[in-house]
């Protein structure tokens, strides 16, 4: 049976791949799985029959069978179990790829969101002036523990793992803000990973979902 994910019907990064879906949509890419998309509207996404699927009602949402999940890292790690290509065979750099997991989503991906908060739906409060030096320190402190972690390797633990598809993912939502290119080790690795063919054809994906041009 072929797994449906769900994804933004009109997404508000307007197709610039930030989506969390994209994870997903990249995750099937990267183990050469075939995939459905079901597009949902705001409305919907506070509906019963999507908060049925995910209690909190965001996306996206993965179903398969009598199986549904929510929470991106969670169906991550479920394709990744289930399809060779983002886990290592190796049961120790299995466990170190999980690990990264878990730090891209619970320890860079926080401060990272703060800051997107800070600047978009805090801007215009009396304090937001002097709350977003502190947020953008929080940031920094994070990559650079980051950037002193990969160094000069490609990849945070050998070959590429579902760890680097989810850091990588997280780091992009910094490029508009211009603190990921004080790094230059990481905005080189975010640009490794965006030059995947995997990433493209998720990238293309979702971008489509924005244009109404189908990919080809």
């Amino acid at each position: 049976m072929t797994p449906t994910i769900t994804a933004f019907e009109a997404s508000p990064d307007r197709g610039q791949g930030l989506a969390r879906d994209t994870r997903v949509r990249w995750a099937f890419e990267e183990v050469g799985q075939p995939y459905d998309v079901r597009l949902v509207s705001f409305k919907a996404m506070k509906e019963p029959a999507h908060l049925a699927l995910h209690p909190f009602g965001q996306i996206p949402t993965y179903e398969e069978g009598d199986l549904a999940l929510f929470e991106t890292g969670s169906i991550l790690f479920h394709i990744a179990e289930r399809h060779a290509g983002l886990l290592p065979e190796d049961a120790n750099a299995r466990a170190r790829a999980i690990t990264w997991m878990f730090a891209a989503v619970s320890t860079v991906e926080p401060p990272i969101l703060e800051l997107a908060n800070a600047r978009l739906l805090e801007g215009d409060r009396p304090w937001a002036k002097k709350r977003l030096p502190v947020v953008v320190d929080r940031v920094r402190d994070r990559l650079k523990q980051l950037s002193t972690r990969l160094g000069e390797a490609d990849w945070l633990d050998g070959a590429f793992s579902a760890g680097d598809l989810m850091m990588a993912h997280v780091l992009q939502r910094l490029k508009p803000s211009g603190i990921l290119n004080e790094f230059p080790n990481l905005s080189a690795y975010v640009a490794r990973a965006e030059a995947r063919p995997a990433y493209k054809r998720a990238f293309d994906a979702q971008l489509a979902v924005f244009t109404g041009k189908p990919t080809g």
